[in-house]
Formats: structure tokens, sequence, C-alpha cells
């Protein structure tokens, strides 16, 4: 069986970035200086060589008196003279060639015997054949590498040919910056050390909260989703820790909800249902009558589990619904729902106030939930009885109303009506999914809303959508016929 090789942590490539980063970093800059000092010691070398050339034409011989180069006889004698005045210091060679074969050495021994060596002093021949100086040259030879200068040297009245040499040995001269590029290095490795120890304990620190935050998401189960993540700093951490609170406030709420529909949806098909079962078990097949009965009876309920299922995904839809957001005319939807109630028998209604101006919302959504709440009040009020509609607007925002003259609503169930398959007791206890009112909660809150009812002076409930002000000031609505909205331009 291959076994796949465990991916690094986020610990560890983050390290391995910083370390490869820092060393590559560091391996330019110690390179960059090698080569620059490098070049600064080869360019003194060279520099003291041609100076060295250019003082070969004069000798002294004295303290005080100095012999040109025409002052003396023959070329021999003049290069003996040279080199006889000649001190190289350790890592440097002189070297006199008189006529390509006599080999004149300095007064003073040096520490490197070039005169031995015949490939080098064929080299230097060949480079002086014309008569002209050689610049600054390197040479690999027996005994080291070698930068050195040949300075031809000839009289008008003697024929001998004369080449002094002077070299410096490379290794000795830039040993010293081998030492400096070598405790570099030593400090560069003791610098990376220190980077990976501290970048081990600094990438943990960051990334603590990364590895709260995994352990967070393996100690949330479908049975616990209390667990949440320290937010209290400012940083970029503390950010995504709030942002994957809210998220899990988020969820922890969507699966109460759904927990609680499922309880509420088993409790309320469990009534029909058992109803149902009832009749069939108890009825008498041979008699006709008590056939139809159980018959009209399963149907009722049947139909009212259909509605209640219907409800069910009306108020999801609702839920989950990206509002089609753009600018509603509160005269003409308030014009609207005065047409759509005015088919619902039973009751006088009437248009109390309309607002005029626009809003932010989804028309066909408001209009569902005002006309929801204009049946929920026909069906729990007396046959007969008036009930008034109207739509205001202020600085607070914009209220859309039902107000109707039945029993009411009892104080103690104000703040429970509007959940899932609540419903108030009394008069109002009748019929129903007990879903309308959480739809039309639904729809408010989805336009960042909210519902709310309160006592009709005289008696009875008004109900309430409240919709907050927009937050941008809208541009001028479409007054055109029957439009009610025009889609937002963002």
């Amino acid at each position: 069986m291959v076994r796949i090789p465990r991916p690094l942590s986020a610990r560890t490539r983050i390290l391995a970035a910083v370390l490869a980063v820092a060393c590559v970093g560091l391996t330019l800059v110690g390179s960059v200086t090698f080569l620059v000092q490098r070049e600064m010691v080869l360019s003194e070398i060279d520099d003291r060589l041609e100076g060295q050339a250019g003082s070969l034409l004069s000798v002294a011989e004295s303290e005080d008196d100095v012999a040109q180069i025409d002052d003396f006889a023959t070329v021999e004698e003049f290069l003996r003279a040279a080199m006889d005045r000649t001190v190289p210091s350790r890592n440097e060679a002189a070297l006199a060639i008189l006529d390509g074969t006599t080999l004149i050495g300095p007064g003073v021994d040096s520490g490197i015997d070039i005169s031995a060596d015949d490939a080098f002093i064929a080299r230097v021949l060949s480079g002086v054949e014309r008569g002209v100086a050689v610049a600054p040259t390197t040479a690999v030879t027996p005994a080291g590498t070698l930068r050195y200068i040949a300075v031809p040297v000839s009289l008008p009245a003697d024929p001998s040919r004369g080449v002094v040499v002077r070299s410096v040995e490379l290794g000795a001269a830039l040993r010293p910056v081998a030492s400096a590029l070598v405790t570099y290095g030593i400090t560069a490795v003791a610098v990376l050390a220190a980077i990976g120890v501290v970048g081990w304990f600094v990438t943990g620190r960051l990334l603590s909260p990364i590895r709260r935050l995994r352990e967070t998401a393996d100690a949330i189960t479908l049975t616990d989703l209390s667990p949440r993540l320290p937010a209290e700093g400012t940083d970029d951490i503390s950010d995504l820790n709030r942002t994957v609170n809210s998220m899990l406030d988020r969820l922890e709420g969507s699966v109460d909800v759904q927990r609680q529909l499922l309880d509420d949806v088993r409790h309320e098909l469990k009534t029909p249902i058992t109803i149902v079962r009832g009749h069939l078990e108890m009825m008498n097949p041979r008699d006709v009558s008590d056939v139809t009965s159980a018959r009209e009876i399963s149907i009722a309920e049947l139909d009212r589990m259909t509605r209640l299922v219907e409800d069910i995904d009306l108020l999801a839809a609702v839920e989950g619904d990206s509002f089609a957001m753009g600018e509603v005319d509160l005269a003409l939807l308030t014009a609207r729902i005065g047409e759509l109630v005015a088919v619902i028998p039973g009751h006088r209604w009437r248009i109390d106030e309309v607002a005029e101006g626009t809003i932010p919302g989804d028309a066909d959504r408001l209009l569902q939930a005002w006309l929801q709440l204009a049946d929920n009040a026909a069906k729990y009020t007396p046959a007969g009885s008036p009930i008034e509609l109207g739509s205001t607007w202020d600085a607070a925002g914009t209220r859309l109303y039902v107000r109707d003259h039945g029993s009411g609503i009892p104080p103690a169930f104000r703040h429970r009506i509007f959940r899932r398959f609540d419903r108030a007791d009394g008069a109002r206890l009748a019929g129903g999914s007990g879903l309308g009112l959480a739809i039309v909660d639904a729809i408010a809150k989805g336009h960042d809303g909210y519902c709310a009812v309160t006592d009709t002076p005289g008696g009875g409930a008004t109900f309430t959508i409240h919709v907050p002000p927009a937050t941008a000031e809208l541009p001028a609505p479409v007054r055109a016929g029957d439009v009610l909205q025009r889609e937002s331009s963002t």
C-alpha cells in the first residue's frame, strides 16, 4: 500500500518560505560584498604594479641622487642596479630578464621565486616582443596565482633587451577577503538559525487563532453549536474570528429554526393524522352514511394538511428569497391593496390614509404581507365589522397597517403571535395553519423592518408592518399607470 506523505503544515510552509527568502537575501548580500571587496583588492594591486612599472625608469643611487636609465651604459647595468634596490614583500616577486636568458633577481630574497618557472618566463617574453609593457595580467604558476606586469627596457647604445617583471601572489592578497567571507557565512548561518527559532514561535503565535478556529469547527456538532472564538483584538485575525462567530450565530439560529419547524410540523400533522386514522378504524364499511362521514372528515383533514404544507413552503420561500428590491410607490401600493381587499366578503373595507413617495422594497412581497394581515383580520373579526387599511410615512420610516374592531389580542400573546404555529386565544383560535403572521414577519424582516400589534381604540387590534427609511436618497418615482415598483439601478 502506497502511503501518501502528509502535507506540511501552514506553520512549516510559512517558516520555510521566510528562511528561503532570508537565505537568498543573505547569499546575494554576501556574494556582492565578496565580489566588490575582491575587485577593490585587485584594483589596488593593479595600481601598485603600474606605479612600480612607472618608477623603473629611475633608480636611486643614494639618498639624494637619482639616476635615470639614460645614465647607464648598458641595459644589464641598469637592470642590476634596479634589482639591487628592489625589496619585494612576502607575497610579491621581482625578476629582471636580459636577452631572454640571463635572470637577475632582487637584492633581497622574496617569499616567492619565479625564476625557475620557465613557462611563466616564456609567457612574459612573448608578451613583450613588441617592446610594449604588458598590462597587469593574471597567470597560474606553481608558486600560486600571480598578478604581474612586465616592462621592457632598452638603450639606444646597447643592442641588449631587458624585461623587468613585478608580480603579486593573489592567494595571499585575497586571503583577508576570503576570511571575511567565511566569517560572513558563519554569521549568516547563525542569523538563519535565529530567524528559524524566532519565526517558529512567531508563526505559531500568529497561527494559533487559526488552530483555535479549526478546533472550534471540530467541536461543533449538530447537538452543540455553542462554541465561539475569542475576538477581542482589532487585527485581521480578530476580524476573521468575529466573522466566523457571526456565521456560527446564523448557523445556530438556522438550525434552531429548523428544529423548531420540524417539531411544530410533527405536532401539527399529528392531530389530523390521528383524526383520519381514528375515523377510518371506527368506520363501518357496510354503513353508507358512516363511510360518507369518514370520507368527508378525512378529505377535510387532508385539505388542512395540504394548506399547512403550502404555508410551510411559502414561509420557506419568503425566508430564503432574495427580494427583488426597487422603488415602491406607496400611493399605488395602497390603492392596489384597496382593490384586492374589496372582493373579500363579510366586511366593510376602507382606506384611511395614503402615503406619498417611494420606499426601497419588493412591491410583490409587501403586497403579499399586507394582504395576509387583511385576510387575518377578516377571519378573526365579526362579520359586518369595519376594517381600515392605510399607509403613513415620516422620518422614522413607513407603516402599512390593518385596523380591525374585533376581540383584539391579549397582551400576554403579542410577543409570540408572529412565531410559527402560535395563535392567540379566544376568538382568534379559529382555524388556520398558524403560519400567516410568521410569513408577514419574515417579509418585514426581509426589508430590515418588523411587525407589531397594538390595541385599536374602542376594541380590536391594529397590525402594522414597519419599514425603515432608505439609507440613501432615491430618485423620483415613476408614476405611469399602475406601476408599483421600478427596479433599483444598483
